[in-house]
């Protein structure tokens, strides 16, 4: 059988494409011959030569024939040797020398391979062009194995550097064996045909494989059909390989059996390409050159024999195309015109990626004007011009930086001119000018010619070498001046025209997106020179969008002091998982809230085995997404409460189960609420407590009453529940109810995960660093060391390392294989002060980059060319490093790489040096404490002490307000606290020992429309006062009285009438004599008191009406006489906070309440929205059992579970939004009657706002309600 029938076996395809070659694979064997030794002198060939004993014949490995090598007439970046190796050979290693006992060689260069010995190609590695190293003298050998062999007949060495103190020099040699297949060729018309055997066998595993080249850049290349109306079409579309399989019967359609997988780019380049198609049972894996995509897929393919249509060649024809290569902006290409010749006309083809760039360029004979022909947003511009003015602008074609090849026409015959573009006469331009064009001396492409941009000529008047067009960096092919194609091998040999920085005879385009190099779905777009991703709405930053922009939990929001609410969290960081959202909710404990699609109570009838009920539930997050935030928390718990009346849970006549759950590892699970999994049980099984102590369940009671078994669900592996399924509801008055609710997890076990390092030989290791193209590493630490390697990975040569260079400079460092780099912060504060700092490290093939805490990020790009790949092969050392330098003393926390946290204290557990956990987090961390809160230390993490403060929440930042109705009064009294804490050693009771205050500092927020009010009041035993009130025209007065025997001192504020029912803050400082007032945090006023300086023997502090006789001036007591009628909110005394003692410690405060008192959301910024105040119940809440009788008032049926909850959904809107509009309403008619009456109207004021308070608190209590 012959070698293409070998390929193309079991196949049926056709092939129908335009100048199309195709190739077998070659041999496979030792290949490691030397093949350049051999050669004949007439086999090498360069760009010229110093003299005959320089020639290029004299270039071979360890000869000392002529002078010893070849060197060239000059040493430029445009010299290059070449050797012929007479057929295709397979290239698997070259190697260097310079010139025998000289000063002459080459320290860098390029190596190009060919077919034809046109049409180069530049050999490249890791997706990047790649320099060879060279020599450092004239002998020694210097050999390079290829990391990918090369199969051409010509290859070209093209120095970049040499010996500064001599010339270019070299003696070269090319090892590997020749490489002979089989070739056929097509002309457009003609194709293979492969046909069916008589006797059709079928496969395990299928191979097609081939190498094709083609200079077209769409084509058929395979087509093959099978007898069900399955088919596979090879086909290439501009420049790119589709792979379409159809597995659908023709009857179907369905669009489902369509598979459609596009590879590769720029294909169109005349170079071979190599497509490799395996199918093995259902998995397809489609190769081009070096990229695989892997899919399922089903169907086989038959044998298959060989015949062929048309005018098929068995040979390999070169079309005769130079391409040119535009390397910079400077770059240019300068071709003789016919000067003064009426017509002028200029075709081209191009193709870049840059929207923007000068392609052509010419004066106008006879004037002093010119024409530029450029790209601009992708389209081509003409722009004529003479001096002072612009004659035309226009343009044709659109998105042409796509790399594809575009066709340019351009003709002006005296004022007319035309333009063509890819031979689309519809989108053609033709414009008459007022100026008249002949053929020019020159034609510049590239950089322009009488305004020569940055790539100006080194001669010649440079007096107009300017412009805002910038340069063309791209490729192009067959120009033509005057209907001549340019013959670019005379260019080459400087014989016709001249340039400047191009490469001729190749085209260096490269896809900087292939591979796409954006993670997790950015987009990527490029430029001649680099590639950039577009990050947006994928979640995630940096130059490669591989850094997450969410927190990876809702502890991690909590410490940064975010309060309740939803947040997108990204549980692996970086990996491959995306963000989600779920409710955060910052109590002492942190939970996170993950809802599913049924939260209703449903109830279910006419369940058996043979007809079950199953529902499936779904949540607002994948599996694997739900999975990986499971294994980051503490712990986790899931309520599922099943109500049952004649509803088994288990059948005991043959212990199966009657009703079971699954979850997340999709086994069933019969185990319930309370329960564990080792034990088919519910929760009072295992208490001890079921209402008949034979069974382990209540429902296996059997009894034709309601019951339930509910509880939590907390085994981690299990969780959460994705599906119930329930059989025992079909016997008579046999029915069942279930609910269950969302996932909640607690916690962040990497967040607080530490180790302290105690010596600095101490060190952990852990497995490799994988992160070849990219990785990222952050943690925190707290040092009092100057100096330490917080982590260090070593490979061959490449490494990566971390460490706190000096007390104020944190150092990033890395090799991939171009040299070590660096990135350093330099913080103007000690970093050694031992509180928590925040390092985050990325490295990617873009940039590098470093943060610490909230410090400007800095960065360092990679070079364009060069290395990208992160080679390691040593442990990980943490806290220290394998090369012995200082290691780090202190502690290093919540440790991740590439999102993956390290558990440090199971490490340490084991390692002598280091210990696990890390005290003292309220030094970092305290300032999260607000409103006089106190930070306490925790093992892992702290908490705030709200004790002494006048707020509540995890942070102390909770509002605690309350409404006050008329004639109501809070009374704290001091006398009695001193009685109860004066053997105490408490702050409080230190404080009010002797009952005598030189000063004292009061907060408080109110709301209110009620004129006078008395705010608050402090009474003493000595006559001694102080009042806050409101007086009539609605301004702040502050009262004190500290001398019995003297009228007290009236301090009045300077601001607009505050019974507006807008929130006003107050602030009161007194030192003494020295009385400082602040409101709404912005008015400052400053008073001094002349009563005295000492409030002695205070008695109690009043909130509202003054309910006791009291000896008060005028105008405190007719305040006093309406008392308080609105919201307070916040009151602090000192440190007594009198608000909250009454409303959450009532029992223990000294407190008397009096009157209509009730606590309320008045107290935020708005009054109007209670979602703002800091909610630490609304989902976490774990709302306990429903009552043990009928559940059936909150239940749904199974067959209109969803027509209820649409229904119910419907409903709660229309409601929220019918209250929602009354609210603002009546907000709006309040404040709007407040401008225009005033205080005229005060009882009508009242009402509104006890009305506007009453409609928030209704509000806030539904939202808390139907929260879900």
């Amino acid at each position: 059988m012959d070698s293409v029938t070998e390929i193309f076996l079991k196949l049926l395809f056709l092939i129908s494409v335009r100048n199309w070659n195709m190739v077998v694979a070659g041999n496979k064997y030792n290949c490691d011959d030397q093949l350049v030794s051999g050669l004949p002198q007439s086999s090498f060939s360069s760009s010229s030569e110093l003299s005959s004993s320089h020639s290029p014949g004299f270039a071979r490995l360890n000869r000392r024939e002529g002078a010893g090598g070849w060197s060239p007439f000059v040493s430029n970046k445009y010299q290059w040797l070449q050797v012929d190796l007479g057929e295709r050979a397979e290239i698997t290693a070259v190697a260097t020398q310079g010139g025998y006992g000289s000063s002459d060689w080459v320290t860098s260069y390029l190596l190009m391979f060919s077919d034809s010995g046109r049409n180069w190609k530049q050999y490249r590695q890791e997706e990047s062009t790649w320099a060879f190293s060279g020599n450092t003298n004239a002998d020694s050998v210097v050999y390079y194995k290829l990391q990918h062999s090369i199969k051409a007949r010509f290859i070209r060495f093209v120095p970049l550097d040499w010996n500064p103190n001599g010339r270019i020099g070299m003696r070269i040699e090319a090892y590997g064996c020749m490489y002979r297949s089989e070739v056929v060729g097509f002309d457009g018309k003609s194709c293979l045909i492969y046909t069916f055997n008589q006797k059709l066998m079928s496969t395990l595993k299928d191979v097609i494989s081939l190498k094709f080249k083609t200079m077209q850049s769409d084509g058929i290349l395979l087509h093959r059909e099978g007898q069900n109306g399955d088919h596979i079409t090879l086909e290439l579309l501009k420049g790119k390989l589709s792979l379409l399989i159809n597995l659908g019967d023709d009857k179907t359609h369905s669009s489902n059996t369509q598979i459609n997988i596009t590879l590769g780019s720029l294909l169109d380049d005349q170079h071979w390409h190599s497509v490799l198609i395996e199918h093995f049972n259902n998995q397809v894996n489609f190769t081009v050159d070096k990229h695989t995509h892997h899919f399922h897929a089903k169907g086989e393919f038959n044998y298959l024999d060989l015949d062929y249509e048309g005018n098929i060649s068995f040979l390999c024809l070169e079309p005769q195309v130079i391409p040119v290569t535009f390397l910079s902006s400077r770059s240019y290409l300068a071709l003789p015109g016919t000067s003064g010749q009426e017509e002028v006309s200029i075709s081209f083809q191009f193709r870049t990626w840059n929207k923007e760039g000068l392609l052509l360029s010419s004066k106008v004979h006879r004037s002093s004007g010119g024409f530029l022909l450029y790209l601009s947003d992708g389209k081509v511009k003409i722009n004529l011009h003479k001096p002072g003015k612009t004659l035309s602008d226009i343009s044709a074609g659109a998105g042409l930086n796509n790399g594809q090849w575009h066709s340019v026409f351009f003709s002006a015959k005296r004022n007319r001119i035309s333009l063509i573009v890819d031979n689309d006469m519809t989108s053609s331009v033709h414009a008459s000018i007022s100026l008249q064009i002949y053929s020019a001396d020159t034609f510049y492409f590239g950089a322009p010619g009488f305004m020569f941009l940055s790539g100006c000529p080194n001669s010649g008047n440079n007096s107009e070498c300017k412009t805002s067009f910038g340069g063309f960096q791209g490729c192009m092919r067959l120009i033509s001046i005057g209907n001549k194609a340019v013959d670019m091998n005379s260019v080459q040999k400087n014989i016709f025209g001249n340039f400047s920085n191009l490469q001729i005879d190749l085209c260096g385009i490269i896809d900087r997106c292939l591979p796409n190099y954006c993670e997790h779905g950015g987009e990527c777009s490029q430029t001649w020179n680099s590639f950039y991703c577009n990050c947006t709405n994928t979640g995630y930053k940096g130059a490669t969008c591989h850094y997450p922009i969410y927190e990876q939990s809702c502890e991690a929001y909590k410490h940064r002091g975010n309060t309740s609410g939803f947040y997108n969290i990204d549980s692996d960081g970086s990996g491959p998982l995306g963000p989600f959202l779920v409710y955060c909710n910052m109590t002492d404990a942190t939970w996170t809230i993950i809802q599913h699609n049924n939260t209703n109570l449903t109830r279910v009838k006419s369940a058996n085995r043979e007809n079950p009920h199953t529902v499936f539930f779904k949540y607002s997050a994948s599996l694997d997404q739900l999975q990986a935030a499971i294994n980051h928390a503490e712990h986790c718990e899931q309520e599922l409460a099943y109500h049952c009346k004649k509803s088994r849970l288990l059948d005991k006549t043959d212990g199966l189960p009657l009703s079971w759950w699954i979850g997340r590892t999709n086994e069933t699970q019969t185990y319930w609420g309370g329960s564990s999994p080792t034990v088919q049980k519910c929760a009072c099984g295992i208490e001890g407590s079921c209402i008949e102590s034979q069974h382990y369940c209540n429902c296996d009671a059997d009894r034709n009453e309601w019951t339930n078994d509910t509880g939590f669900l907390s085994y981690k592996e299990h969780l959460p529940v994705t599906e119930i399924v329930i059989t025992d509801t079909d016997r008579p008055n046999s029915e069942a109810a279930y609910r269950l609710g969302p996932l909640l997890c607690r916690g962040d076990r990497a967040f607080w995960n530490s180790a302290s390092f105690n010596t600095e030989t101490s060190y952990l290791h852990f497995p490799t660093l994988h992160g070849e193209l990219s990785a990222d590493v952050s943690f925190f630490f707290k040092t009092t060391a100057s100096s330490g390697v917080f982590l260090e990975n070593l490979g061959i040569q490449d490494f990566i390392r971390i460490e706190l260079y000096s007390p104020s400079e944190v150092i990033f460092s890395f090799d991939v294989g171009n040299g070590p780099s660096e990135v350093t912060v330099q913080s103007l504060t000690s970093l050694n002060d031992n509180q928590w700092h925040y390092v985050k490290a990325e490295r990617n093939i873009k940039d590098a980059s470093l943060q610490v805490d909230q410090l400007p990020q800095k960065f360092h790009a990679a070079p364009p060319d060069g290395h990208i790949r992160l080679q390691l092969n040593s442990q990980l050392f943490v806290g220290g490093t394998a090369s012995r330098q200082k290691g780090f003393l202190g502690c290093i926390r919540s440790l991740q790489l590439n999102g993956m946290a390290l558990d440090l204290e199971e490490r340490a557990k084991i390692t002598p040096g280091v210990e696990p956990g890390c005290p003292g987090h309220c030094s970092s961390y305290g300032n999260l404490c607000h409103n006089g809160g106190k930070c306490k230390e925790k093992y892992s993490g702290f908490s705030c002490d709200c004790s002494f403060s006048a707020y509540a929440g995890p942070f102390c930042k909770k509002e605690i307000s309350a409404y006050f109705g008329t004639g109501s009064s809070v009374i704290y009294n001091f006398q009695e606290y001193y009685t109860f804490t004066k053997n105490s050693s408490s702050h409080a009771s230190s404080f009010y020992a002797d009952m005598t205050l030189s000063r004292e500092t009061i907060t408080l927020a109110f709301r209110t429309t009620r004129t006078p009010s008395l705010l608050l009041y402090v009474s003493s035993f000595y006559k001694e006062y102080l009042s806050v009130i409101l007086t009539r025209n609605g301004s702040l007065q502050i009262r004190y009285k500290l001398d019995s025997h003297q009228d007290p001192d009236v301090f009045t504020t300077n601001f607009k009438s505050m019974a507006d029912g807008q929130l006003h803050h107050v602030k009161i400082d007194r030192e003494e004599e020295m009385l400082l007032v602040e409101v709404n945090q912005n008015e400052r006023m400053k008073f001094i008191l002349s009563s005295g300086t000492e409030f002695n023997a205070i008695k109690s502090l009043i909130l509202g009406k003054i309910l006791e006789n009291s000896d008060v001036d005028e105008e405190t007591m007719k305040a006093s006489s309406q008392g308080f009628i609105g919201c307070l909110s916040s009151v602090q005394f000192n440190h007594i906070a009198p608000l909250k003692s009454a409303l959450h410690h009532g029992s223990s405060a000294p407190i008397i309440v009096k009157g209509r008192f009730t606590e309320s959301s008045c107290g935020t910024l708005t009054g109007t929205d209670s979602t703002l105040s800091e909610t630490t119940h609304s989902f976490a809440d774990h709302s306990g059992p429903i009552d043990e009788g009928e559940p059936l008032n909150n239940a749904s049926r199974n067959d209109s579970a969803i027509i209820g909850g649409v229904i119910a959904v419907v409903i709660f809107i229309v409601l929220c939004i019918t209250a929602i509009a009354i609210r603002i309403y009546k907000k709006k008619s309040i404040y709007s009657k407040n401008e225009t009456k005033g205080s005229e109207n005060e009882d009508s004021a009242e009402s509104a706002l006890k009305s506007e308070l009453s409609t928030q608190n209704t509000a806030s209590e539904n939202q808390k309600e139907y929260f879900f």
